[in-house]
This record gives C-alpha cells, structure tokens and sequence, in this order.
C-alpha cells in the first residue's frame, strides 16, 4: 500500500483516505488500484463490514486524476484505455460486497466525484464542491458507465450544467439534488457522522445490504450499455486535448480549436 494511500481499520470498519493533500489529493494509477483492490477483496477476506473513503485534509476529497498520468498520451486509443481502466476501478467500487461511504470535503472533481458517485452514501462538509470542469481544463470526457451513472443520480440537465458549463456544485445545492445525503458543518463534525453512520450500517443484515446493492447496480448498468468509443477516441484524439494538457501545465487559458 503506497503512502498516497491510507487503509486504517478502526474495528468493523476500513477507513481509506487519498493521502496527497499538497495535490488536493490528487489522483494516481497506483492509487485508483489500490482502492479497487480494497474494495474487491473485503468480500473473501470480511475484514471490513463497512467502507469509509475520505481525503486528507480539508481542502479536498479528491481533485480528480492527476495531470501527469496523461503526459504519455499519443492518440485517443490511449484515452480508451483510460476510460476502460477508470470504468474497471469504478465498477470494483461499486461492486464493493459491503457499504461504502463517501466523506467529503472541500474539491471532489474528475475522477474524485467519479468515485463519490458509485459510493452507497455520500456525506459531505459545508466546503464541499463537486464537479467535471473539463470543458474548460483539459477538454476530454467521460465513459458511457458515468454519464449514465451522474444521469441517474442528478438528472440530464444537471449533469448538462455541471459539464457543458463547467459549473462546480456547492454542498447546499448537492443537498438540495440528492447528490449527498447530509451536510456537516466542518471536516470534525463530517468524519465523526461518517464513523456513526458506518457503525449503523455494520450492525445491519449484511445479504440484505449485498442483494439491494447489486440489484440497483444491475438497474442502473442498464443505461450505460451504449458503446462511445467513437466519441472517446475522438476527443482524446483531438488536437484540443493536446492543448488542455499543455495549458493546464502552463497554468494558462487553453485556446480551444474544436479539432
């Protein structure tokens, strides 16, 4: 387990915590893997009855994928390969035999709220800010398996707003959509009502929990069997995503082309 990533076990219940607060706790291959390899193993190993997943600090869940796991992108085959990694991660969390909690605060963004939104529970300190800013940072998208997933919790036209606008969510507003189910007054308050929580759900009938969990998987996989790769090699193919990284490292405006 690389230090970026924390795995704490605090009785029945596993604390992980991306452990990179200097980046906003940004993003590694090493740590998406790690993660799936968490969730995946408690259902032999039961070592956990319950998940918490939480970020360092309180100025970040999780800022998304961090910029340089894309440096070696050549073509948009590479940005299919990184959809389908993201999309294995992803489906590992979701799959996750127990519950899982997302305890938030501060930037949850990219690959952060990704994560955040196949948790069972998402609970989030009043600092909490969610969003997909791509259309005005690197320029690339996202797999069907998220659309469809943001789609289901929030609704086309939000997930319209927060992408096509780039418009981050606040706390009160991810309330207000269902995105969260509780909002907390400060990063204390957030991680001691993700223990408490937790603790409810460890006393609960775990094949209960298994069952519902996977029949609303099922449910909801339903609306991300459309293939886009069409529309994924396209934009990571594009001369726009060479120019989002490049301003995105240059700390400058990107000037987009549409190519």
């Amino acid at each position: 387990m690389t230090q970026d990533l924390l795995y704490d076990k605090r009785g029945d219940i596993g604390w992980i915590t991306f452990n990179r607060p200097q980046a906003r706790n940004a993003l590694t291959f090493a740590m998406y893997e790690g993660l799936a390899e968490i969730c995946g193993r408690v259902a032999t190993t039961h070592e956990a009855k319950v998940l918490v997943i939480t970020g360092a600090g309180d100025k970040a869940f999780a800022a998304g994928t961090d910029i340089a796991q894309f440096k070696s992108f050549k073509d948009g085959d590479d940005g299919i390969a990184y959809e389908r990694k993201m999309d294995r991660i992803l489906d590992a969390v979701e799959r996750c035999a127990v519950p899982t909690i997302a305890a938030i605060a501060g930037y949850c963004t990219g690959g952060g709220a990704a994560i955040a939104a196949v948790c069972d529970f998402r609970i989030a300190s009043v600092s909490a800010q969610f969003g997909f800013p791509i259309a005005r940072t690197l320029g690339n998208c996202l797999s069907m398996p998220n659309y469809a997933r943001l789609a289901s919790l929030i609704g086309p036209q939000r997930v319209k707003e927060m992408i096509l606008l780039a418009k981050m969510m606040d706390a009160t507003t991810a309330l207000q959509v269902g995105l969260v189910s509780e909002v907390l007054p400060g990063a204390a308050g957030l991680h001691a009502r993700a223990q408490e929580l937790a603790s409810t759900l460890a006393g609960h009938a775990p094949l209960t929990m298994q069952t519902t969990k996977e029949a609303l998987r099922r449910l909801q996989a339903k609306l991300g069997d459309e293939n886009i790769d069409d529309l994924i090699r396209h934009t990571y193919g594009s001369a726009d995503f060479r120019e989002g990284m490049s301003a995105f490292l240059e700390k400058r405006p990107p000037k987009w082309s549409g190519r």
